[in-house]
């Protein structure tokens, strides 16, 4: 990998904490329009947290088997510059007007061969612990090793599962991604982020690598 560690907090529910995180390095937001999950937000709350940000910020929806139309609509709507599918949708119902980063599901080796599927479709995979009962957002850890192998696909890879501020940085030597996401683990409570947890885990992932460092705001550098 070349370059440095991009950083994705999701979750976001508040101008604070979208603040926080922004002040702090983050290099993209992630608002989820999921309704069972407890960071879900309205299309109307991430518009207007959306509003108050600076710019170069890259912002995210993520969405949950949400059809490619309403997809589009809730961008438009919200002003994201991509999504996040995190359902079993097909490759075909990924074609939308944006980018897009395809979740993958992780609890074996061969989970990571669905990426094979979506090549056509998604800018980047995003690599997440599989539960059955949860598309995402578990804070579980899966093994690493199939992160690194997913990059022999050439698309940028999003490592996410089980990150906190205690791990990340061995987990971006280990695996090299081109971004890590994170979300329960910097919160104090579900939806609301713990903003020391949150600075520590930027700081600590903008360091893992030689040469790289939390340097302030850069220039804007979208996740595909």
């Amino acid at each position: 990998m070349s370059g440095r560690t991009r950083v994705k907090i999701c979750g976001i529910t508040n101008v604070d904490d979208a603040l926080a995180a922004v002040r702090y390095g983050a290099d993209a937001l992630g608002f989820v329009f999921y309704p069972k999950s407890p960071r879900h937000i309205t299309p109307e709350e991430a518009r207007k947290i959306v509003a108050e940000l600076p710019p170069f910020v890259t912002t995210v929806g993520v969405f949950v088997d949400e059809s490619p139309g309403d997809v589009e609509r809730l961008l438009d709507f919200v002003g994201l510059d991509c999504a996040q599918i995190h359902g079993e949708e097909t490759p075909e119902d990924c074609r939308i007007g944006r980018k897009v980063i395809k979740a993958i599901r992780v609890r074996e080796g061969r989970d990571v061969e669905r990426i094979n599927d979506y090549l056509q479709v998604a800018s980047a995979f995003l690599l997440d612990a599989y539960l059955p009962e949860a598309p995402g957002g578990t804070g579980r850890k899966f093994n690493w090793e199939h992160a690194a192998r997913a990059k022999e696909f050439g698309r940028p890879v999003i490592l996410a599962g089980g990150l906190t501020p205690e791990n990340v940085e061995e987990a971006i030597k280990q695996v090299e991604p081109y971004a890590v996401d994170v979300s329960s683990s910097v919160e104090a409570e579900k939806g609301r982020k713990d903003h020391a947890k949150l600075r520590l885990f930027i700081e600590r992932a903008k360091a893992a690598l030689p040469g790289e460092g939390n340097s302030g705001r850069r220039e804007k550098r979208k996740i595909p």
